[in-house]
């Protein structure tokens, strides 16, 4: 049910924030919900719950599904929200949510994502674009609910979230640099404190070539033979692949970027699309007339309670909106502009250089953005930590529940005493979306992470 309230903004005169407070899926902690008007054009939707556990003084996590296209309402449900989706009618209590120790913000962007929706034909098809979007959100956010404004931000993001949340971390960066230099009245500085990429698409020229690696010799190989015809075929294509990647780099025009994206998605993920696995686990087949277009059921049960219209009133939608989990045309909007092409990694580096904190964690079951792929690009991604972190070993994780070994983590920065500024975890039996495979284990590693406690004790 909506409050009665409108909240605008001195510094962004065009914007406004409707709110909601429903009462859905964790009735134990304060929920906001509704929407970031953007002119009178883009509406971007979110729902906001509090921590468990002292949400006064809890962190800030924001949550970012990718896609592109791709609500942030499904990694709510299916992965890492305070409720999973039960099936089509109802959901269940998450006792692994990562709100249990932070408070959390799951936003559909960019618009037309989800909930989010355009008025006038407005779109968005690039990053940078959408990254500006996101900071004017936490803006508003933020002087309406002050109390959450001075916490440590957590930025976490998955799959293409490993290319938006680059662009909106450097945004927000650069932003809070600015204000530190020319305060503006009403604008506050978001204490950005660490981005988390969560199995995603960061730097294709490392990330691409690793492919034939991880299915021919990885711990899931999905090819019996390493010197197999599949094998020798799929290597054959990497050197034409990082060529029109080098040249996207170079030129960063679309011009340059379509072929390479074109060429590498087809000649070296292609294959794998056509084995009947579920390439985001591929321990999993996949039948996509029974599972849907992505491989899980579940993600289908996630689109009928969201337009359940009981559910639409709490969450202060209008009840003639339609959610989808994944909208077709914004993938194919941001594909024209070849902007996952892009080495986002680029984006990062000053950021870590100036005490962002940096967590890369990736399932190795999952081969759309294999944990090889991610811990090269982490291995050569320029920043003050490089040369130790390539002497980094692998150390065991831990979790510190139960005992388990739930896979290896590479850590540089703080002297053992923290986290780490750099860090790389692989998770063990775990695909593209970990806290759906692994949910103790992810709530350990987000919970150490945003207390900056060692991964390694």
């Amino acid at each position: 049910m909506w409050l009665d309230e409108l909240v605008t903004h001195p510094a962004f005169s065009e914007y406004r924030l409707r709110v909601a407070e429903p009462k859905l899926c964790d009735t134990g902690v304060k929920q906001y919900s509704g929407y970031l008007d953007i002119t009178s054009g883009k509406h971007l939707f979110f729902w906001f719950f509090e921590s468990r556990k002292h949400p006064t003084s809890a962190d800030f996590i924001y949550w970012t599904n990718g896609g592109p296209g791709c609500s942030s309402t499904t990694g709510l449900l299916f992965e890492l929200g305070p409720c999973q989706i039960a099936n089509e009618t109802s959901v269940k209590y998450n006792k692994h949510s990562w709100n249990s120790h932070s408070n959390i913000l799951f936003l559909d962007q960019p618009v037309n994502v989800g909930y989010s929706y355009s008025d006038d034909g407005s779109a968005v098809d690039r990053s940078a674009v959408a990254g500006e979007d996101v900071y004017a959100f936490f803006q508003l956010f933020f002087a309406r609910f002050p109390q959450y404004s001075k916490a440590p931000f957590h930025m976490a993001a998955e799959s293409y979230g490993g290319t938006y949340a680059p662009n909106a971390a450097s945004i927000f960066h650069r932003k809070n640099k600015e204000l530190a230099l020319a305060p503006v009245p009403g604008m506050i500085k978001i204490n950005l404190a660490s981005v988390i990429l969560a199995n995603g698409l960061t730097d294709p020229y490392e990330q691409m070539a690793s492919i034939p690696d991880w299915a021919c010799e990885g711990p899931y190989a999905v090819y019996d033979d390493p010197q197999g015809p599949q094998c020798l075929s799929l290597r054959s294509k990497v050197p034409t692949c990082q060529r029109l990647i080098q040249s996207c780099y170079k030129f960063d025009s679309r011009w340059a970027c379509i072929p390479a994206q074109l060429y590498c998605w087809s000649q070296l993920l292609g294959p794998l699309q056509q084995l009947g696995l579920n390439v985001y686990d591929v321990r999993r087949t996949c039948d996509r007339r029974e599972d849907g277009p992505l491989c899980y059921k579940a993600l289908q049960w996630v689109e009928s309670w969201m337009n359940d219209p009981a559910v639409k009133q709490e969450l202060g939608v209008h009840p003639s909106l339609t959610f989808e989990s994944c909208s077709t045309g914004v993938n194919q909007a941001f594909a024209a502009q070849a902007d996952g092409m892009r080495n986002s990694a680029l984006l990062l580096t000053g950021l870590v250089n100036e005490g962002v904190r940096l967590l890369v964690y990736a399932g190795t079951a999952d081969a759309m953005c294999n944990f090889m792929g991610n811990e090269r690009w982490v291995s050569k991604f320029e920043n003050i930590f490089h040369e130790e972190f390539l002497y980094a070993e692998p150390t065991p994780w831990i979790i510190k529940h139960s005992g388990r070994v739930a896979g290896t983590v590479r850590t540089v920065g703080g002297g053992g005493h923290t986290a780490g500024n750099v860090t790389f975890l692989a998770v063990d039996e775990a695909g593209h979306m970990v806290p759906y495979d692994q949910p103790e284990a992810a709530l350990d590693m987000i919970t150490r992470w945003v207390k900056n406690v060692p991964l390694t004790d």
